[in-house]
């Protein structure tokens, strides 16, 4: 079913789309780059997610409000530090890229971490093994939190400036393509991040204990590891790369209510198309994701753009019913 799936997306792309890609390469060119620079920022959301959820059994339904608020933070760190207020800014004005770009992202997201440990010791820790009683804590964090953020900042989208640095296009010497030198830099971020997780939790002595705490937890306690700290470690990280994922998202899009919804929706379709507590799996996810949209939205004709969100829960469905557990998930 996945070869019929995909054959027929080439027959369309490669041939019978209005801007196929044998008459428009450029056009191709773009939405693939743009595809795979949206799977880049949606993996570093979802990594997030899968890591708590592969590490500790717990469904983080707050996980969105995360992305928002680490994005919200970082956002009136920037303005701060530029001096201008609510005022908003534009790339011109941030020349220092430390300070007032990428320092406030990483302050932002360490704030939001910070909140996650806090969330976890206070209320999800005396609750260990019920899923249900979990998700439904998270779930009111979550509705608590984004009217708290709706009070405090407001229901005006909001962007944080990019870099003048980053705010660059980069000739690829490929179909004339000039693409953007920002969202190439996320790409290579969300790379990073992956190998980074994929290192600490395969090569390293702390990986190793949360995988083995996750089998037998008894076991590890037996030993003499404070199992407790080490799992708070993981969702300090979760929870970071939520608030490192809203940043960029702000610089990306913009930030306003109602994203943190969608991009709890976001994570969900990833790990769910991927398997739920791989990181391998999220990687693929978030690429098929980003693909399906972009292809989507360009390639559909033009009285049917509108519903290419619908590819998203067809991709969904297919994957699902050839493999229940998603392409990389097993049993937990």
């Amino acid at each position: 079913m996945l070869v019929g799936v995909l054959a027929f997306l080439v027959l369309w792309i490669g041939f019978l789309a209005d801007n196929a890609v044998k008459t428009d390469r450029y056009t191709f060119v773009t939405t693939t780059l743009n595809g795979v620079t949206l799977a880049g920022l949606y993996f570093i959301v979802a990594s997030g997610f899968t890591l708590i959820f592969g590490l500790m059994r717990v469904v983080n339904m707050a996980h969105g409000t995360f992305f928002l608020l680490g994005g919200y933070i970082a956002l009136q760190l920037q303005r701060h530090w530029v001096g201008k207020g609510d005022v908003g800014l534009q790339s011109s004005d941030i020349n220092r890229l430390w300070v007032e770009w990428i320092i406030p992202l990483v302050l932002g997201s360490a704030v939001v971490a910070a909140l996650g440990v806090l969330m976890l010791q206070l209320l999800l820790r005396w609750n260990q093994g019920q899923d249900l009683r979990q998700a439904l804590i998270t779930i009111a964090i979550s509705i608590i939190g984004a009217d708290l953020m709706l009070s405090h900042f407001g229901g005006v989208a909001k962007d944080i400036a990019i870099p003048q640095a980053l705010d660059k296009f980069v000739n690829l010497h490929v179909a004339q393509v000039q693409y953007s030198g920002f969202r190439l830099f996320i790409l290579a971020v969300a790379v990073g991040i992956g190998l980074g997780l994929w290192l600490w939790l395969k090569r390293t002595r702390t990986g190793m204990v949360i995988r083995a705490g996750v089998d037998d937890r008894s076991m590890v306690e037996a030993l003499g590891i404070n199992i407790q700290i080490t799992f708070a470690i993981a969702f300090f990280v979760g929870c970071f790369l939520a608030g490192i994922g809203g940043g960029f998202g702000g610089s990306f899009g913009s930030l306003a209510p109602g994203l943190d919804g969608q991009w709890l929706l976001n994570s969900l379709v990833v790990v769910i198309i991927g398997g739920m507590g791989s990181l391998g799996g999220a990687a693929i996810g978030a690429l098929l994701y980003g693909m399906v949209n972009a292809y989507a939205a360009t390639y559909l004709p033009g009285d049917y753009n509108p519903y290419s969100i619908i590819f998203t829960f067809v991709l969904l469905a297919v994957v699902l019913a050839v493999r229940p557990l998603g392409l990389f998930g097993r049993p937990a």
